[in-house]
């Protein structure tokens, strides 16, 4: 939770990202890169599969099936470590709120990609209506040219082949997802007669292909590039440790044989990184170093420990002013340090 704060900035981020990539570009990411786009056009086969044989419809499922049991367990693997997923799935030891969201999830998925599919983005993706808002009359579109419109041969393939059944002849619709299948098959319907397409992609519906870098791209664009340079920054040079000190009050500060005054702290430690870390333990009052027992500690990757130590201070060192101590611990790894204040206390008999 004290890194929310770099997860905050980041959202930020994507959420300009998004705004600006939709203002300039349109249903992009729709159409070439939403994981709904791409499983459903790796599963062309199902749409076939109504009008074949039983054992095509019945290869044609299972196929679909199979792809849906591993997107759902790639949505699971967000919070379950697929090293961890598989190591409690071979050993019968998943556990059923994974199992019964495994489940569902793949029933879901399943039946997304067979009856929904293109659909969903038409009716269901709340990104899909997002972009009727976002979009201006310069945003990248498909988009029929009217100009050419006596050139059209009226034989709608460009309406066949479209997954969300849209005449774009028509003009702009909501549904249309940028896929542009109308673009090909019309480029391919024409070169028949050594024509070129007549649906092509277009800075707006009236041909604005001059001037995309208006007031609003170039303001969410600098926000954007400014909301990443400081993700960038917050992640690049995060503190890859973290220490807490807390007083141990199971141990009262005692006199040593020697005069030494023994103090005892909790520190709490958490290595971030991905490898495991060496940490040494320093501690100094008014800049000058006392003893402290241990002196180091080695975490495995992700390791958060909570370790009794000892500090020990000289019976010169020792004043009847409240004494400020610093703990540090440092990376033997990187060298960053980190420090945290206690104070010194005393035996109620000095």
């Amino acid at each position: 939770m004290d890194e929310f704060f770099i997860v905050l900035i980041c959202l930020i981020f994507f959420s300009f990202l998004i705004i600006f990539m939709t203002v300039l570009f349109g249903r992009v990411w729709c159409g070439w890169l939403c994981p709904q786009t791409v499983i459903v056009d790796f599963t062309y086969f199902i749409e076939a599969a109504f009008k074949k044989s039983y054992l095509y419809k019945a290869g044609a499922f299972t196929a679909v099936f199979i792809v849906s049991v591993i997107m759902g367990a790639n949505l699971i693997w967000y919070f379950v470590s697929p090293y961890d997923f598989f190591e409690l799935l071979f050993s019968n030891r998943l556990g059923e709120t994974i199992w019964g969201f495994w489940i569902v999830l793949s029933l879901i998925l399943f039946l997304n990609f067979v009856f929904l599919r293109h659909k969903f983005c038409a009716t269901v993706c709340p990104y899909s209506k997002l972009q009727g808002v976002l979009f201006d009359d310069k945003t990248l579109v498909i988009a029929f040219d009217e100009n050419r419109s006596e050139e059209c041969m009226h034989c709608d393939a460009c309406v066949r082949v479209c997954p969300v059944n849209i005449d774009i002849k028509k003009g702009l619709n909501q549904a249309c997802i940028a896929c542009a299948e109308c673009v090909d098959k019309c480029a391919e319907m024409l070169k028949k007669k050594n024509r070129t397409g007549l649906v092509r992609y277009s800075f707006g519906q009236e041909n604005y292909n001059v001037g995309i870098l208006r007031t609003k791209v170039v303001l969410l664009g600098v926000f954007t590039f400014c909301f990443f340079i400081f993700a960038a920054y917050l992640l690049l040079f995060r503190m890859p440790f973290d220490l807490v000190v807390m007083p141990n009050n199971d141990f009262k500060p005692r006199i040593a044989r020697k005069g030494d005054l023994m103090n005892s702290y909790l520190i709490a430690v958490e290595n971030r990184e991905r490898a495991p870390v060496e940490f040494t333990l320093k501690a100094a009052i008014s800049g000058i170093d006392v003893e402290i027992k241990p002196d180091h500690i080695e975490l495995a990757s992700g390791e958060h420990r909570k370790v009794q130590v000892f500090v020990i201070i000289k019976p010169d060192m020792i004043i009847k002013e409240q004494m400020q101590l610093r703990i540090a611990v440092v990376s033997k790894k990187s060298g960053r340090t980190i420090e945290k204040s206690a104070y010194i206390r005393r035996p109620d008999k000095l």
